[in-house]
This record gives C-alpha cells, structure tokens and sequence, in this order.
C-alpha cells in the first residue's frame, strides 16, 4: 500500500500532523508512507521515522498550475491521498495524483468569515490534532492523542549544548498580535534567576537584543542564529520555555520541555494542556478574536497581551514549574 499525506505549510501545523504520520505506521506497518510538504517547512517533520520519503515542494520551481501540473508528474501513484491542508494547491494536487482521497475538514466558510468580519467571536470546534484525525474515521483509525514528534541530530545537540539547563523565551510568532510585548519578556527575564536564552527567527534578532542588554550578562541572544532542528534540541534541554502560540509551543511538546504558553487573540482551545504545557492567558472580554492572529489589535488596545503582566506570569511559572 502507498499513502501519500499531504501539509504544505506552517512548521507548527506541520509538527500537529505527526501523530496521524504515527497512527498511519501503526495502522499500516507495511505500507509506504510518504510525506509532501513545502521545502521551508521541511525541517518540522524531517527525519521522521514513520515517513519513508519526504517531498520538498519548491513554490519558486513550480508555481502556478501548469508547475503544480509538472510536478505532479513527478509524483508516483497512490493507494490513498491524505490531504490534512485542506487549500487549493493541495486540492489541486489530489486531483492531479492518482489516488482516493480523505480530506481534513477545516472549519466551515462562513465561520471563517463572520471571525474576520469580527462578527463573531472565534471558538475552535475541536483540537486541530482531532480534526487531522476525523479524516481518518473511515479508515477505522481512532482519534489519538497530542504525542507530538520532532526529530533533531546529535550535531544539533552538540551545537547547543553549552546552554543546556537555561530557561528559554521563545520570542517570536507569525503574526504581531500573537506576541507578547517585547518590554514584558525583558521584565520577566529581569525577575528570574536562571541563566535565559533567547530563540526566534531573523525577525527577532533586534528585539532579541533589547531583551537581553536588559537582563545582562546571563542572558543569551541566539534570535536568527539557529536553525529549526537546533532551536528543537536546546528546547530539550531547557529548564522550560515561556513562549508565544507558535512552532516554539509545539517543538517544546513534541520534545518533552515544560512550556508556559502565552494566548491572546487566538483560541487556547485548539490544543491540549497539561503540566508540561501551560497555558497563561488574560481575562478580556474581546478574546479570542483572531483565526491566526493580526498585524494590529481590532480595538485598538491590545488588552489581551498588554494586561497580562510579567508578575502573572511568573506566578504561574512558581507554582507549575516542575521541579
């Protein structure tokens, strides 16, 4: 049997599909499973051990449809398609590759468009690992757990091993709103007395740095020094991470870091919680507001980042921390 599971984009959504890869492996030991996913995203789900062939799509390479007609192509024939993107490349691509198809259900249009008319409020139906999983019911595969997966290297270990035991802040996340103020990681850094390390993409390295001339000399800007698979193996052995819902969240679960995560226009409800991923929000009454968070706050205050302090915070990291 060959399966092919179909998730272009976003490294956190990437690393949410990998207990379907899992559930697929068990369901299927057999089988050759086979993994599309955009060539800047690969890095989430590489060196999965359940995946047999890992495909890098290059948009550059092959945009538009006769690209998308050229690649697939290149793509062998199918037993089963599983398209948990759910947009219209990948659409498009089931079409093209043979193959029957089951299809992730995202939430419905006209939700999706009373949340940006801000309309409505947005409240997820279900976790997005439960939705992967509902495409899978009519292969009598049962909803799984959120057992996340990233795989990291030796090399990448040894690259970060000189900050093992720090408590990381993972500083970034797609959108604006999304982030929790930059003066309010550096006053959290401030009150702590563990060794901290900075983490983030290249769009980070400036507030990185404001960040850490703030706390001193224990503080380590590494914002746009390191790759995915690296910010993965210092999350490993970090003490624990504050972070942003964003992939830093997710490659903490999936590497077994204590995470406190920090919510505001987005919906906590798409995911689980346990001890060792936290979850710190603000009581405002507008939020959740956001699908996948803004480039500025609708109201205009940005209640739900900017009231949820530095001192709530760490008063959640004392009491939950695991010891």
């Amino acid at each position: 049997m060959r399966i092919l599971v179909i998730r272009f984009t976003s490294l956190g959504d990437v690393i949410l599909t990998t207990p379907v890869v899992a559930a697929l492996r068990e369901r299927y030991p057999q089988a050759r499973i086979d993994y599309l996913v955009m060539q800047s995203c690969s890095e989430a789900i590489e060196g999965n051990p359940h995946i047999d062939t890992l495909i890098r799509f290059d948009k550059e390479r092959y945009g538009g449809l006769i690209g998308l007609t050229a690649f697939a192509r290149r793509l062998d024939r199918y037993d089963l398609i599983i398209d948990l993107h759910a947009k219209l490349r990948s659409r498009i691509l089931s079409v093209l590759v043979p193959g029957s198809v089951l299809r992730y259900r995202k939430r419905s249009w006209w939700k999706a468009l009373l949340v940006h008319l801000r309309l409505v409020r947005y409240r997820a139906d279900a976790t997005i690992v439960s939705s992967y999983f509902k495409a899978l019911a009519s292969l009598e595969i049962p909803p799984g757990e959120e057992n996340l997966s990233f795989r990291f290297s030796r090399a990448d270990q040894e690259r970060v091993a000189a900050h093992a035991g720090a408590v990381v802040l993972a500083i970034g996340a797609a959108n604006p709103t999304k982030r929790w103020p930059v003066e309010h990681f550096a006053r959290l850094g401030e009150m702590l007395s563990d060794p901290i390390v900075i983490i983030g993409g290249n769009a980070e390295k400036r507030d990185g740095e404001r960040i850490r001339r703030r706390i001193g000399s224990r503080c380590t800007n590494l914002a746009g020094a390191l790759s995915l698979k690296e910010s993965g193996a210092l999350l490993a052995t970090a003490r624990y991470v504050v972070c942003n819902d964003s992939v830093s969240f997710h490659m903490a679960r999936a590497v077994g870091s204590q995470a406190f995560v920090i919510f505001g226009p987005t919906d906590p409800g798409m995911f689980t919680y346990d001890d060792r991923a936290v979850l710190i929000r603000a009581d405002t009454a507008c939020a959740p507001c956001s699908l996948h968070g803004d480039r500025q706050c609708p109201q205009g205050h940005f209640d739900c980042m900017r009231k949820l302090t530095p001192d709530v915070v760490r008063a959640v990291i004392d009491q939950q921390v695991v010891r």
